[in-house]
């Protein structure tokens, strides 16, 4: 209590000789918005707010406080404060608060010494790898993205300035923190540029000669004790770290795009990858602001597998008599912040193909597939990029159901002498959730993931699991 009494009374020395704000009561009234902007803003806010409550006690809040006077306004507050405390809401934003913080603290960690960071070298400067060198500039470091010629180094170091002019226009940094910040980042061709770097994240095509490849000549050309990661979403990174001198420095690293924006980092631990390599990815994760999550080795790790697994779930619904539009209408529904199609559209439907196709040869005969995403490849349906996918996308890039694609989930169906049938939109969900629930079960039993929460983390800050749910697994729990 001495120290905070200590602090208390430093602060109060400092602020004797300046102008203080008047208290909120003291100041001039605010306009009164009319009935008309009460009504905008509170549909703004819900619509934001996607069914959680807090926001919108906190308009009616406010609205009480100007229309019927302060006090009865903080009585209101205190009232809605109260009530939404115990509420099935103030539950799960509390775990996931928790959840976040905790997860990554291992206890085979404890103690172990992370090695410093100073260089950071980046494979690729696509996407994904100039999101990483974006954020690992932004963290600090210096940065060295190889590429495969000089136009791929100068496209790389293109991106990264547009991802940081986008922070100078937005008054995130100043404009000599970005002329220190692009004068931070190098590009080359030769990996002999690597030999000071500390850590090297591969952020390559997804590949697995291309992986060996790489990782042959990062084993070849970085110093002995630089920790080499895999962003790779679904290859086996213990394969990968086979093709190096030393796999005890190899790790998986699977940032989410876009890796500068997107908090979620899972922090892939390989079969031999020693405690230090491990030590070190999470002191960069957290020196990056990211949430790290420890996984181990499997396809799709905790995320992805997941997706996959519910994915498929959606597909059979389409079969079955569900139209892609209505599935994403429910899962926004929700509190999703768009639908897995819309996701997928997002993302680029050659993305998943190239998945199915390499997975092909060890797919279960006679397992239920869904062939719908492969004609739509197929046909040339990508996504938004090219303005065709599960929906058809205006010039303004806005989705629209297409009746070409409804007509091929029907004769899909047809075809398989299916009879199809309604859903409504809580079956819908929980037919998803109880996909997600039943993979997490799996990867929990097969130590994939150390904690239920782990599995909640990922969902809610990768997949947009809404926060005020509290994750897959803490929401079936939870059901009454």
């Amino acid at each position: 209590h001495g120290v905070l009494i200590d602090a208390a009374c430093d602060f109060a020395q400092t602020i004797l000789d300046r102008e203080m704000p008047k208290p909120l009561l003291l100041r001039d009234p605010v306009s009164v918005p009319s009935t008309e902007e009460w009504d905008d803003i509170t549909a703004a806010t819900k619509k934001k707010a996607r069914g959680q409550t807090a926001p919108l006690a906190a308009i009616s809040a406010i609205r009480t406080g100007i229309e019927e006077g302060p006090d009865a306004g903080l009585a209101f507050e205190r009232e809605k404060f109260i009530e939404l405390r115990d509420s099935d809401q103030s539950k799960a934003l509390r775990h996931i608060f928790f959840a976040e913080r905790s997860v990554a603290k291992l206890p085979e960690l404890k103690g172990v010494e992370p090695n410093p960071l100073h260089q950071i070298g980046v494979i690729g400067g696509g996407i994904m790898g100039a999101g990483i060198a974006t954020a690992s500039l932004l963290a600090g470091y210096d940065v060295t993205i190889i590429e495969r010629d000089d136009a791929a180094c100068a496209n790389g170091r293109a991106t990264v300035e547009k991802h940081l002019s986008g922070s100078l226009k937005r008054g995130l940094i100043s404009q000599d923190r970005f002329d220190a910040l692009m004068a931070s980042l190098k590009t080359s061709t030769d990996y002999a540029a690597l030999a000071d770097a500390d850590l090297v994240v591969e952020a390559v095509f997804e590949d697995m000669a291309v992986k060996h490849d790489v990782f042959g000549k990062l084993s070849l050309h970085c110093k002995a004790d630089a920790v080499l990661a895999s962003n790779t979403s679904y290859l086996d990174i213990n394969e990968i770290a086979s093709r190096c001198i030393n796999p005890k420095r190899v790790i998986g690293l699977h940032f989410f795009s876009p890796a500068h924006i997107m908090k979620l980092l899972e922090v892939v631990r390989t079969d031999k990858a020693d405690a230090k390599s491990l030590a070190t990815a999470f002191d960069f994760a957290r020196a990056l602001g990211k949430i790290a999550v420890p996984c181990g080795v499997c396809d799709g790790f905790i995320g992805n597998r997941i997706m996959s697994a519910y994915r498929k779930h959606c597909e059979y619904m389409l079969e079955d008599g569900a139209l892609p539009h209505q599935i994403d209408a429910a899962m926004v529904e929700f509190g999703f912040p768009m639908g897995l199609f819309a996701m997928q559209d997002m993302a680029g439907l050659e993305i998943s193909w190239a998945t199915r196709k390499r997975l092909a040869p060890f797919r279960d005969p006679s397992e239920r597939y869904v062939a719908l995403g492969d004609y739509l490849c197929e046909m040339g349906r990508f996504g938004k990029k090219n303005g065709l996918g599960w929906y058809r996308y205006d010039e303004n890039g806005k989705a629209q159901p297409d009746p070409e694609v409804d007509a091929l989930v029907i004769a899909e169906s047809e075809k398989k002498g299916i009879t199809r049938r309604d859903f409504t939109s809580a079956e819908i969900m929980d037919e998803i959730l109880t996909a997600m629930r039943n993979e997490g079960d799996k990867i929990l039993s097969e130590g994939i993931a150390n904690s239920a929460d782990a599995i909640d983390v990922v969902m809610v800050n990768g997949y947009g699991f809404p926060r005020h749910k509290g994750g897959p697994m803490f929401m079936t729990a939870n059901v009454d």
